[in-house]
């Protein structure tokens, strides 16, 4: 945590009360003017701790009014209320004044261009003035710029200067071709554009107001424009550059914002007016990001953010010390450190850090934490933050302030504690005699260093020396020294210079000087643990030194760490072991980020090790064993950053630090002691032969602020301090601390000596603090075995030791580490019988964390248990563990989200809880919730009817109200219990009550009216107990108590009711009443009905045989089935044969198993054979009724029983289900189904079907349709007929000559007759010799017509004399029709002109056949050429005629085929 150092500036005695003050922005020089009555004001510089700058004194007769540092340069502006301005510089304090008569009023405008350049400065009569200022700082001449407004300026803002120009992009672009980016660097060509500028450009343009709440805009031409206006006087200005937008605030916080355009036109956007008192003297303080905070006298800050159009207030809390009422007069804002600094009227600083946080849906907020206040003297009237973020100086009425931060000094040693409580106070703590003291210095206190007998204190230029003397310490010396490092050990002190350590005495004599060369650099940071001192340099070289001699030794080399370490940038700690042998350094990165790692360097072996936060590992090489403790430890490590490091101080092994997430402000900020949160506390064994072991990782306490070391068995804490008042600290103590934090009610009872070191025992010596050395030693080893995994070694370090606390503390190990074999041993040692058995108990559950945490429960370590029941997903045992725990509402929120299925059980466990502690009303929720509230509540609520009546009346149940009506039945009140039967719907009851009442009527009226049937019973039986028969007889019906209203029907003769009743009861009522008519004699027809609704058919239908009742019979022998007795299913076949109802008797012959004779009775009556009858009548191949072959042979005779009905289909179906084929094929081919037919050939795969098949795809029209005739040639070829398969080629040769004239194709097919009677010519003998000789026959003579009709262009003659061999040949036809060749002729005749030739060929032609058409052989051209050459009419034949034939033809043709 940081404190303030107050540095009261060194005002000379002429000056008198400060009224200015103002930082310079780079330099740490303040500017303070002050106003002296008697002399008139003056003008002094200080420096960062109050010193005065002599020759920057300037005095005047009159007050200073503003004041301005220049940007850059130490060059301070100052303005006084007579007009006089001048520029003073430091620190040589030369003075340059404005010419004179430039100004005669009080100076209200002093402002500085962006790089300081220009200097605008106006007045309250109206006259502005433009300055330029030279690179020296010197004034030139007289004023660029000269403008009167003739009304008080107020104030003034430069525009933000234009982006520069990218000079990389636009050389890029102009080797890429870019023409206008070619231009911008030519500075010829000036007049195609203004040339860019190499660097930032200054904006010359700003923006002045004046008291009547005009704006004007000025740029660097010198042009004065009107661009605003608001209502009254503007106190501030801010410019957004961002958006281009200008706001204003005027003296009545009157916010208005105004968009500026291109052109410099503005418009209004948005005028709000703020909260708060609108005084002239409000301080208003802008932010970059355009947060607008004033304070007005008030007792909040006001915060308006004008970017997200938000506001909200800041106020003080009194528990960090401040007063009730307290008003807060001015602010000022830090951007680099985010804190919002606040002047007081009692004289206090409030500090809020600003923090922005970020949700999961990623938008951002900003959070205001107040901090504790530093306090000076008097009404605080103003406040800046300096040019270094650690500098504030305030202004208050008695005096100027500077407070310098500084975090908080400690130190520990030899159990002796220090930490800085204020500025020049101390606390010091000696655990050895737990005593503990507050003490003042005589200097500030930037560092301390303790010892058992000495406490050194350096204020930054001497150190001071003081030992101990009872209860309170006395200096015994003081010398100077200005090093920047200090430690002490034992009677010496170790500072630093350049290049050298010096080991001093406390009376400051230099007693030996440790060197280091110029190439290791300058010491900068020293460490001492046990009795070694580590000593790191600014080059980044480490070196350790032994100190237990009377001189010191250097052990090892000086090493460089920079050749080790990539991107070392500096060391920001070095420490060492007790032993000297480790060296252990955090470091900050190049770039200025401190590296997530911390860094090992073992001095013996010269080798380096690390351990990596950010990843939560060490490196590869230094592996150890895992478990599910410490890969969990590493889980929480990742992501992490090393802030701070410590060695036990007696311990070698051991080691710790505290690491802060990645991300954290804790990083960056100054205060890295303050307000840690989210700290995670790791400690390691860091040995040579097992290099880094990971020991422990736990969060630091919340109420400590940080470690301030490592003493076993104990880690030791900085209190937070709580707040401040009058110069005394009150720190809070946490858990474990008994000092009492006051309140400002009681601010007179404040401890005078605060305990700020508080200390809290390792982790396996919780129990143990107390323990001895040798204890100590062995707890030690024990935990360094158990993290290597060595069990054997740990339990010889422990085992001579007899403490049950020492075997507690294993067992608690034991937890951490899931070890339970060695839990185990630890219970029985313990002598913990209890949890030994729940341990034995638990070994039934799978998972090893569930066992652990039984054994966590018992001993206590709760909160261990709780994370085991989470990790391993045993919410059951984590909900019981609670409830035992009277953790009940995570139980509920358990069961709730995790462990749904015990829900009901743990909201009625938590009620019975509720009802035991007397929380009735609450018990009542969760008993509902459970589901258990109609037999609980009224449990609960036994001894208070009247919250119970209430409470029944309130839920509105029905099971509530029975109950109640029941407790009300039982205290004798009917009429009321009569109301809640009603509203529970509880007939019975109601009934009940009545005929208790004797009013039976009203009870039969309820059971009517309700249907009741409880209610209906009950009041048959109380008619039946008065002889009313009917009555009872009509309510046991409602009530379906059958057998009742049958048995009082029986006994009082009541047959006709008697029927209907035993319809609607059980088999064995009917039964019983089928007997009764049976014995009777009469209604013989009911008993028989009643015998078959009952399920007794034999005896149904023997007693309807006996009496000869048909219509019974007909009805009953429906219901006959396969399952029926086969002896009774012929008796009804039999009967409905007599009785000509053959369709019935069939199906009973079926049912019977009687196939033939049910076939041979469809036969015989003519009866057509369904699909379903078939079915029935076809057995199932495993039935044992019929053998295969008798069952094929039925199969047959259905089939041929379908045949002769017509029923092809069918017939098929059998025929294929007794296996043959050939006959279903024919019963298909006789149903003319071709699709049926073509799936069943080529279903069956059997020669004879798929000839069979294609002999019947022949009689169809095959030559129209190429599928049929694909499927024929198929079936042949599969067929193996080939000998018909050559004739259905023949048949289309034939075709393609007579329907197309198609010879070509006619060759191809009579060809492909050749090849199949060439295949069949071994199987056939002598007939396909014959065939084949025909076909050759044929096929030579088409070919010699197909040949003469292709030669005849080429050779006409050859082609005639062809055609005329073909007419001497006997049969040329029909291998080749007469007609075709006749035609060929004379085709040819004619067209040669030879018209004789070609009548004498047509003559010879009708002589041959007389009836032939010449039109189907010669073309119409011809003929009609012919009748013309020979004067001649032909007559041809009619189309009828040719049809005619050619239908003879077609039936030769398929007798040929048949």
């Amino acid at each position: 945590m940081a404190v303030y150092f107050d540095h009261r500036v060194e005002a000379p005695d002429s000056s008198g009360a400060a009224v200015l003050i103002s930082w310079h922005s780079s330099v740490c020089v303040l500017a303070v003017g002050s106003v002296n009555p008697s002399t008139g004001g003056c003008l002094d510089l200080y420096l960062q701790q109050g010193e005065h700058v002599e020759l920057c004194h300037v005095e005047r007769g009159f007050s200073p009014s503003l004041l301005q540092w220049h940007p850059t340069k130490p060059l301070l502006a100052v303005g006084w209320e007579t007009g006089e301005t001048m520029l003073l510089s430091h620190p040589s304090g030369e003075l340059t004044p404005l010419p004179n008569n430039t100004y005669n009023a009080c100076i209200t405008v002093l402002e500085w261009s962006s790089n300081g350049s220009r200097l605008v400065t106006g007045d309250q009569a109206g006259v502005m003035a433009v300055w330029r200022v030279d690179a020296r700082g010197k004034l030139q001449g007289s004023p660029l710029i000269k403008h009167d407004y003739s009304k008080p300026l107020t104030c003034c803002i430069f525009r933000p200067p234009p982006p520069a120009e990218d000079v990389a992009m636009l050389a890029r672009a102009a080797v890429s071709g870019d023409e206008s980016a070619l231009d911008m660097f030519n500075w010829k060509k000036s007049n195609k554009g203004a040339a860019f500028a190499l660097g930032s450009q200054e904006g010359l343009t700003f923006y002045i107001s004046t008291a009547d709440g005009s704006v004007y805009s000025v740029d660097e031409q010198a042009r004065s424009v009107p661009l605003i206006s608001v209502e009254s006087k503007i106190q501030t200005m801010w410019y957004s550059k961002r958006r281009d937008v200008l706001a204003v605030v005027t003296d009545s916080l009157l916010l208005s914002q105004f968009s500026l355009g291109p052109e410099g036109i503005a418009q209004e956007i948005s005028k709000v007016k703020l909260s708060g008192r609108g005084v002239q003297h409000a301080d208003i303080v802008w932010t970059e990001n355009g947060l607008l905070i004033t304070a007005s006298g008030e007792q909040h800050i006001r915060l308006w953010d004008v970017e997200l159009d938000d506001h909200y207030a800041l106020s003080l809390d009194e528990s960090l010390g401040f007063e009730k009422g307290e008003l807060l007069n001015c602010v000022s804002f830090c951007t680099s450190k985010q804190v919002l600094a606040a002047g007081t009227s009692r004289g206090r600083v409030a500090l809020w850090h600003m923090v922005t946080v970020s949700d999961q849906k990623g938008d951002t907020k900003i959070h205001w934490k107040l901090q504790t206040p530093a306090e000076v003297e008097g009404n605080i009237s103003q406040l800046q933050w300096g040019s270094s973020s650690h500098l504030l100086a305030v202004c208050s009425s008695s005096c100027v302030v500077i407070l310098s931060e500084h975090v908080l000094c400690s130190h520990y040693s030899q159990q002796i504690a220090a930490v800085q409580l204020t500025p020049t106070q101390l606390s010091l703590a000696n655990f050895n005699t737990n005593t503990h003291i507050t003490f003042h210095t005589d200097t500030h206190i930037r560092a301390v260093q303790v010892t058992k007998d000495m406490v050194a204190v350096w204020n930054g230029k001497y150190i001071t020396v003081y030992e101990p003397s009872g209860q309170t310490l006395h200096s015994t010396g003081s010398f100077q020294c200005e090093s920047p490092a200090l430690v002490v050990h034992e009677e010496n002190i170790y500072t630093v210079e350049p290049n050298r350590v010096q080991i001093r005495t406390p009376q400051g004599t230099v007693k030996q000087l440790l060197a280091f060369s110029e190439a290791e650099g300058n010491p900068t940071q020293l460490s001492v643990c046990g009795s070694y001192l580590a000593v790191g340099t600014d080059t980044c070289h480490v070196r350790v030194f032994d100190l237990t001699r009377r001189e010191a030794k250097a052990m090892g080399v000086t090493k460089n760490l920079s050749e080790l370490i990539p991107d070392l940038g500096a060391l920001r700690s070095v420490k060492c072991n007790a032993s000297g042998s480790q060296l252990s350094v955090l470091i900050a990165q190049v770039n200025g980020r401190p590296d997530n790692k911390v860094y090992f360097y073992d001095i013996e072996l010269d080798t380096l090790s690390h351990f990596d936060f950010f990843t939560g590992r060490p490196e590869s090489s230094l592996a150890q064993s895992e478990d599910s403790q410490r890969t969990r430890c590493e889980g929480e490590l990742a992501a992490r950053c090393p802030v701070s490091q410590f060695w036990d101080e007696n311990e070698p092994r051991l080691f710790v630090c505290e690491t802060v997430p990645v991300n954290s402000d804790l990083l960056c900020s100054s205060q890295s002691q303050t307000e840690k949160e989210d700290v995670l506390v790791v400690t390691f064994f860091v040995t040579q032969e097992h290099g880094l072991l990971l020991q422990d990782s736990q969060p630091k306490p919340a109420t400590l602020l940080s470690l301030l070391a490592l003493d076993t068995p104990y880690y030791y804490y900085i209190c937070k301090l709580l707040f401040r008042r009058g110069g005394l600290v009150l720190p809070d103590l946490g858990e474990g601390g008994d000092q009492v934090v006051s309140t400002p009610a009681a601010a007179p009872q404040v401890p005078s000596s605060p305990q700020m070191v508080v200390r809290r025992a390792l982790r396996d010596f919780v129990g143990l603090e107390s323990c001895e050395k040798q204890t100590r030693d062995a707890m030690l080893n024990f935990s360094f075995y158990l993290t290597i995994g060595d069990m054997d070694e740990a339990f010889k370090a422990i085992k001579l030791i007899k403490s049950e606390a020492v075997w507690e503390n294993m067992a608690w190990m034991c937890v951490k580490s899931c070890r339970l074999d060695v839990a185990r041993v630890c219970l029985g040692n313990m002598g913990n019988a209890r949890a030994a058995r729940a341990l034995r108990n638990a070994e039934k559950e799978p998972e090893v964390e569930a066992q652990v945490a039984v054994l966590a429960t018992q001993l206590g370590m709760l909160e261990d248990a709780e994370r085991l029941y989470k990790s391993c997903g045993r919410f059951d045992l984590l909900n019981k563990f609670y409830q035992a725990a009277g953790q009940w509402q995570q139980a509920v929120e358990t069961a709730e989200t995790h462990d749904r299925i015990h829900l009901r059980t743990t909201y009625y466990s938590y009620a019975k809880h509720l009802e035991a502690m007397g929380d009735k009303n609450l018990a009542l929720v969760y008993f509902e919730k459970s589901d258990t509230h109609r037999f609980e509540v009224p449990r609960m609520l036994m001894e208070d009817n009247l919250s119970l009546e209430i409470y029944i009346n309130k839920m509105k149940d029905k099971d509530l109200y029975k109950w109640w009506g029941h407790y009300l039945e039982s205290q004798s009140d009917m009429e009321a219990a009569l109301h809640y039967y009603d509203l529970a719907q509880d007939y019975l009851s109601q009934v009940r009550v009545y005929c208790y009442l004797g009013n039976i009527q009203k009870a039969s009226e309820i059971a009517n009216e309700t249907g009741n049937r409880a209610a209906s019973y009950h009041v048959a039986r109380q008619y039946e107990g008065q002889d009313e028969i009917s009555q009872s007889v009509h309510f046991y019906t409602r009530a379906q108590a059958y057998n009742n209203a049958i048995r009082l029907c029986k006994e009082n003769n009541l047959d006709e009711q008697l029927m209907n009743l035993a319809l609607l009861s059980n088999p064995e009522d009917m039964m019983d009443t089928a007997m009764y008519y049976e014995e009777k004699g009469t209604h013989m027809d009911r008993a028989v009905m009643l015998y078959h609704k009952a399920g007794h058919v034999s005896k149904a239908l023997e007693l309807a045989f006996a009496t000869e009742q048909f219509g019974a019979l007909q009805l009953i022998a429906e219901d006959l089935n396969e399952n029926s007795d086969p002896a009774l299913l012929a008796r009804c076949s039999d009967f409905f044969i007599k009785h000509a109802q053959y369709q019935k008797a069939v199906e009973l012959l079926v049912a019977a198993k009687k196939y033939h004779e049910a076939l041979q009775l469809c036969l015989d009556q003519s009866l057509t054979i369904t699909e379903d009858l078939a079915e029935s009548l076809t057995v199932p191949k495993d039935s044992s009724h019929l053998s295969e072959a008798g069952r094929k042979e039925l199969l047959e005779k259905i089939a041929d029983c379908c045949m002769r009905q017509g029923n092809y289909h069918l017939a098929t179906k059998k025929y294929t289900q007794a296996g043959n084929k050939i006959k279903a094929m024919r019963a298909l081919l006789k149903s003319g189904d071709t699709d049926k037919i073509v799936f069943f050939a080529g279903v069956s795969r059997q020669k004879e079907i798929y000839v069979m098949a294609a002999n019947y795809l022949q009689s169809l029209d095959w030559r129209n349709d190429p599928e049929i005739m694909k499927n024929i040639i198929g079936f042949y070829t599969k067929g193996r007929a080939l000998d018909l398969l050559a004739g259905f080629y023949e048949a289309c040769a034939e075709v393609e000559i007579d329907d197309y004239q198609n010879y070509e194709k006619a060759y191809g097919a009579l060809t492909e007759a050749c090849k199949c009677l060439t295949k069949a010519k071994g199987r056939s003998g002598d007939e396909a010799d014959s065939k084949l000789l025909i076909l050759t026959h044929k096929l030579g003579l088409v070919k010699r017509f197909i040949q003469a009709r292709r030669m005849h262009e080429e050779d006409p003659v050859e082609a005639v004399r062809v055609c005329e061999s073909l007419l001497e040949e006997k049969d040329l036809d029909p291998a080749v029709r007469v007609g075709d060749v006749y035609g060929f002729l004379v085709e040819h005749y004619c067209h040669h002109g030879n018209f004789q030739q070609a009548w004498s060929k047509i003559e010879d032609l009708r002589s041959t056949r007389p009836n032939i058409n010449l039109s189907l052989y010669v073309s119409q051209t011809s003929l009609e050429a012919l009748q013309n050459a020979a004067g001649v009419r032909l007559v041809y034949r009619d189309t009828d005629t040719h049809a005619a034939e050619d239908d003879e033809e077609v039936e030769e043709d398929e007798n040929i085929n048949h």
